[in-house]
């Protein structure tokens, strides 16, 4: 009977081996799954960000902003939450308006460095909660299955202060407990994507949103000729398979002033060759921008015509 009981132990013992080893293997493949769906959200990304057409009364002018993503042949939007309280109400008429012209959406937040007391406004209204942000945009991208991804700006100049490893991995769980298929892919820039960066970091996040500043061989806006350069580099560091999109400045940048058209198009063309997608920031204006936008409009639709089945 004793030698009977050890073996029915064993046999159970080795049984609960087996199933969660089972368990292990099945979760594995799941998150590998879930993962590739993120990654495949990313690719081929032709986008504008932030700076919708707005109404007198500040609210977005989503019939228009759809309009002009349709002409210029974008397959992406990234709207940025953070100038008006009614932001998160706006990014909820973009959605199913996009969705119906097969346009996806990015959601963008703002870090500490961009808010109170250093900026005038919050992204509202979950401020600077990140764990409560991930989880709402987690639960909206459910309701919403055009939102793909979201983002937060210049996130690796928060890094030490707000957005450790430790903190940005809880932010994730709760967001992809509620849907794995949600990718969070975080503005970086070049300076800080160093070896370190990608041990810490790039386990946990999707994708890079690249701006690029020439900042490799001194910041500016004027020398595109960098853009391979910097993007091979960052390649080289995060793998071959790791989405790097990378985000151009149409507009101008605060401290090192603005671009040209002639920039914009090099650019662009750059980043069709060496980046996983390209994003313009800002959405440009047809009237005020014309030949800025009628460049996008013109590189989009011909990258378009190349994806599109034969």
């Amino acid at each position: 009977m004793h030698q009977h009981l050890q073996n029915l132990t064993k046999s159970l013992g080795l049984l609960c081996l087996v199933a969660s080893l089972a368990g292990c293997v099945a979760s594995r493949k799941a998150e590998q799954k879930a993962r590739f769906e993120r990654v495949r959200a990313l690719a081929g990304t032709r986008a504008t960000y932030c700076s919708p057409p707005r109404k007198a009364d500040t609210r977005v002018d989503v019939d228009r902003l759809i309009a002009e993503l349709v002409e210029i042949n974008a397959n992406t939007y990234s709207f940025c939450l953070h100038r008006y309280a009614t932001d998160w109400d706006d990014l909820q008429l973009i959605l199913p308006r996009a969705r119906e012209k097969g346009i996806s959406v990015w959601a963008s937040i703002v870090p500490p460095s961009e808010s109170p007391p250093i900026a005038k406004t919050y992204a509202e209204p979950f401020r600077l909660d990140y764990v409560r942000w991930a989880v709402e945009f987690a639960k909206l991208s459910l309701q919403e299955t055009n939102l793909v991804a979201w983002s937060i700006d210049d996130f690796t100049h928060n890094l030490a202060k707000t957005y450790t490893p430790a903190y940005l991995k809880q932010m994730l769980d709760g967001s992809r407990q509620i849907n794995p298929r949600l990718a969070f892919v975080p503005c970086c820039y070049f300076p800080k994507i160093k070896p370190a960066f990608t041990t810490n970091y790039c386990p946990l996040i999707d994708g890079i949103l690249f701006p690029y500043r020439h900042e490799s061989a001194g910041a500016n806006l004027k020398d595109a000729s960098l853009v391979e350069s910097e993007l091979k580099q960052i390649k080289e560091l995060v793998g071959p398979s790791f989405p790097v999109v990378l985000d151009i400045y149409a507009t101008a940048h605060s401290r090192l002033g603005a671009t040209t058209p002639e920039y914009v198009e090099q650019a662009m063309l750059a980043g069709k060759r060496a980046a996983d997608g390209v994003m313009i920031y800002c959405h440009q204006d047809p009237e005020k921008n014309a030949e800025k936008y009628q460049i996008i409009k013109r590189l989009f639709s011909a990258w378009a015509a190349e994806a599109a089945p034969r």
